[in-house]
This record gives structure tokens, sequence and C-alpha cells, in this order.
């Protein structure tokens, strides 16, 4: 094959590249955007199929390149629950005047997740970190995830962000961590 010329298939190698990488990147973004408005059962036929979101190292290291509209979305562990999750995203509501508290688990911003990272390595004063304790020892996964993955960072981070910025206890941050659960499954 001379230079210039196209394989029988006619897609050269950059073409073939320019679109591995764009259906890399829609993967990683996401192809849809649902508001907290949206119903949740349409979010969930959606989230449960098209998730993007995995336990991996590799991804964890990700979420600081990624543009902040970019989207984290499905479950990491398991498969979603749609009673769970529809439970999930109706509780979470309560937290509706708090923007770092993700109106739903399986579906967050990647800035949000950018900034509550850097959270999780605060160091606490005593009483502060008795509350985070607290968390860790009655949440519903012993911890902000049930794996020490991007979700363990960034909810660990909103955990040590409620508790210095919005003075919460250990009981509220027990209970956003299992309202906003990632991992699917009951």
């Amino acid at each position: 094959m001379s230079v210039g010329t196209r394989p029988a298939g006619g897609f050269s190698r950059r073409a073939l590249s320019i679109g591995a990488g764009a259906f890399a990147l829609r993967s990683v973004l996401g192809t849809r955007v649902y508001s907290a408005e949206a119903p949740a059962i349409d979010r969930f036929d959606y989230l449960s199929a098209n998730g993007n979101s995995n336990c991996s190292t590799a991804f964890m290291k990700s979420i600081s390149t990624l543009p902040a509209t970019a989207r984290l979305q499905g479950s990491c562990c398991s498969p979603m629950e749609r009673q769970r999750y529809v439970k999930q995203v109706r509780e979470l509501t309560k937290y509706s005047t708090i923007p770092e508290i993700p109106p739903d688990p399986y579906d967050i911003a990647a800035g949000l997740a950018q900034k509550l990272m850097p959270y999780h390595d605060v160091v606490l004063t005593q009483n502060e970190q008795q509350a985070y304790q607290y968390a860790m020892d009655h949440s519903e996964e012993k911890g902000p995830c049930c794996c020490q993955c991007w979700r363990w960072k960034v909810f660990g981070g909103l955990g040590k962000f409620l508790i210095r910025e919005h003075r919460f206890t250990g009981e509220q941050i027990a209970e956003v961590w299992n309202l906003s659960d990632g991992c699917g499954g009951t």
C-alpha cells in the first residue's frame, strides 16, 4: 500500500484512532446528564445500563484530569437495585441546600469529586475526629464506601467537609454515607 492510500475498509489509522478516542471520551463523560428533577426511574434505567465508574486506582487517578462537567456514573461493585436507588434519591433531597452532597449517588460531577477528594486528607481536631470515627463505626459499609476506591476518597472527604464546614455529627455523616452509597446492590 503506498503512502496516502486507505486500507480496503476505507478508514485510515488516524480516523480509527480519532473514532476510538471519541468513543473512550464518550464513555467517561457519559452521553446523557439527568437533572435532579428528572424522574428517578428514568435515571435508574440509564445509569444502571451506562455507568463508567469502577474501583480501579487508574479510574481514581483519572478524575483529576476530567473536565469539571464530566459525570461519574453508575455503580462500582454490584448492579444497581431499583427500589434502593429511588429511596436514596428521594431521601437525599433533605440535603438539597448543601451543594456538596450529590443529589444522586450514581451520577456525580467530576468537578465535585475533584473538590471533595482533597478533604479526605484533612486532619481533623480531636472532637471532629470523634464524629468522623462514629460515622466509620456506624455506617452500613463501615466507612464511606465498601472499598477504598474513588468513592472512599470523595465521600470520606465529604464527611470531613461536612463536619468542618457544617458541624455535622457522626450520626449525620453516617446517614449521608448510607444514602450516598454507590456500590450497588441492596
